[in-house]
């Protein structure tokens, strides 16, 4: 039987844990660092995950784990790894699921192989949402090529051998992010200074004749929407790409500007659930006096 812990019990955490819990896994461990304070999310969530047994530390988590799946936020990836060298299982496969730069994977991987795990550096390559434990993923390292039958007969069947080099896939993942979570940035900072001139669907329909095909109010929304509710992991996530693009020898302009508005997005604090695009500007309007 494949005993699976879960370090980090955020959005991807609980997603993967009903996913193998679906698919037979009653054995899975699981950590949080906000696992203490019964309010918070990650305490709440647990209650609807049963077959999820939680532990007081990571160590406690992945002793006896013969797969550990690190799904944490981007600026913790170092410390999740360092948190179970000593403790995991010899040969313990570590699936580090994390958007962290190619450095701080290498560095994570080094800290694992070197206690006996064996690293496989992943990157999710769409949101987790419509496929799941499905999505596509890139995974690439020393144990990369061995881990892929292994992951896809636990249920990751989205995973693709990449790079038998560590930092490759990180390195896919991190320059794609530039632009993806950039045009969710640039969509943002647009329509909310033209909603304040009043020219929002002037500038939406001049996209749809640049680009045509695409129904730009409902991307709009759902490009909005998603800074709003993620923003403060993009943000993270788009720190870490920045790191990615200055180790290329590139000035990351782009990569900081796009954290500080993914953060500003996040510091709204709006539930987009159910809104228009011109109830969401409307929203955004009403509150963005207040935030820096």
């Amino acid at each position: 039987m494949t005993r699976i812990a879960l370090i980090g019990f955020g959005e991807v955490g609980q997603t993967l844990a009903e996913d193998l819990v679906g698919l037979g896994h009653k054995a899975l461990t699981a950590f949080d660092i906000q696992f203490p304070d019964p309010a918070s999310k990650p305490s709440k969530a647990l209650a609807g995950h049963e077959a999820v047994t939680a532990c007081t530390s990571a160590a406690d988590a992945v002793a006896d784990a013969n797969v550990v799946i690190s799904a944490v936020t981007a600026e913790r990836t170092g410390e999740a790894a360092a948190s179970c060298v000593g403790h995991m299982k010899s040969d313990a496969w570590f699936m580090d699921v994390n958007s962290a730069s190619p450095k701080t994977k290498i560095e994570a991987a080094m800290a694992i192989n070197q206690a006996g795990g064996r690293y496989v550096e992943t990157s999710i390559m769409s949101p987790i949402g419509p496929k799941r434990i499905q999505a596509p993923m890139l995974v690439s390292g020393d144990h990369a090529l061995a881990f892929v039958d292994v992951a896809h007969g636990f249920g990751f069947t989205g995973v693709t051998f990449f790079s038998a080099t560590y930092g490759q896939a990180s390195a896919a993942k991190m320059c794609r992010s530039v632009i993806v979570k950039g045009v969710e940035a640039l969509v943002t900072e647009a329509l909310t200074s033209a909603h304040h001139y009043g020219v929002e669907d002037t500038v939406v329909k001049s996209l749809g004749d640049l680009f045509p095909g695409l129904n730009w109010p409902e991307l709009s929304t759902y490009m909005m929407s998603r800074a709003l509710i993620h923003g403060k992991r993009r943000a993270e996530e788009m720190r870490e790409v920045a790191k990615t693009v200055a180790d290329a020898g590139v000035a990351p302009l782009l990569s900081d500007a796009i954290a500080k508005r993914q953060d500003w997005s996040a510091e709204l604090q709006i539930d987009p659930s159910d809104m228009s695009l011109t109830e969401l500007l409307e929203t955004i309007s009403s509150k963005k006096e207040g935030v820096s």
